[in-house]
């Protein structure tokens, strides 16, 4: 069964590739957890895990992308929004 988890918080890099600016993301339900890029696009993929976000009370879902050179990266889905939700979650701890 897949689990679902709210992301609350993001670690940038200071790349400018929007592609690469998050390195980590995390959350603190039921206890705080924090994962990389990539363990969080393997749990999305494997589909052990579904990620969302909820900004101002609207919730957008997690998803998988990948850039022109084919570098995967995540998203939120498409939900008319700028700047992208994830990005403007505040850094983890």
């Amino acid at each position: 069964m897949t689990q679902t988890a709210e992301i609350q918080c993001i670690n940038k890099t200071y790349r400018s590739s929007a592609y690469d600016r998050i390195s980590h993301v995390g959350g603190g339900y039921p206890t705080r957890w924090k994962l990389t890029q990539q363990q969080a696009i393997i749990e999305i993929e494997t589909g052990r895990w579904r990620f969302y976000t909820n900004v101002g009370g609207s919730i957008a879902w997690v998803e998988v992308a990948r850039s022109a050179a084919g570098n995967k990266y995540l998203k939120t889905e498409n939900d008319g929004e700028q700047p992208n939700n994830l990005l403007s979650l505040p850094e983890c701890p």
